[in-house]
């Protein structure tokens, strides 16, 4: 590409990460290759199963293989999304990968893992033929103001309000 651009995918419908991958898959499709890092997801969602044998798409997960709230954010974990970002940028900045996806980045920033100020300067090293795509929920007003595309995802209607839990294939 001779232009990238910097996209977040935001807000507290469903969707986010699923668009992202939708970019990736779209993406390698017309033979660029992609890199996904994945904040706060170390378990082992379908997607990383589905990928698996894609050699234009990388995914990696950073965080912990349980689900963490908020308040149960460790030094452990922080350092965890440090090492994540450091990894993300050194495949942005390897000349290998046309489109990097940092899902659940903006998360990530609302628990504590990482600081609005790291994303932006990570954005600030981004070659520019590279796109970037930071997904999650409460994305930070500055990552806005910097992304050149910004889509929010409104929940209208869930059946989660029913007490139907995530499902294998579905939401992971």
């Amino acid at each position: 590409m001779k232009k990238g651009y910097v996209q977040v995918y935001t807000g507290d419908g469903k969707g986010k990460t699923t668009a992202a991958l939708g970019l990736a898959l779209r993406a390698s499709g017309r033979g660029l290759r992609v890199y996904i890092g994945q904040f706060m997801k170390g378990q082992v969602y379908g997607e990383k199963i589905a990928l698996e044998g894609n050699d234009r798409i990388v995914i990696e997960p950073y965080g912990d293989p349980r689900c963490i709230r908020r308040e149960e954010v460790t030094p452990e974990h922080v350092e965890a999304a440090k090492r994540g970002l450091a990894r993300a940028r050194e495949a942005m900045e390897s000349g290998r990968y046309d489109v990097i996806v940092l899902d659940e980045a903006n998360v990530a920033v609302w628990f504590g893992l990482l600081e609005t100020a790291e994303l932006l300067a990570f954005l600030d090293r981004r070659p520019d033929g590279v796109e970037v795509i930071l997904t999650g929920r409460k994305a930070p007003p500055e990552l806005i103001e910097r992304a050149d595309l910004v889509t929010e995802m409104r929940e209208v209607k869930h059946y989660y309000q029913k007490g139907v839990p995530a499902r294998d294939g579905i939401e992971k």
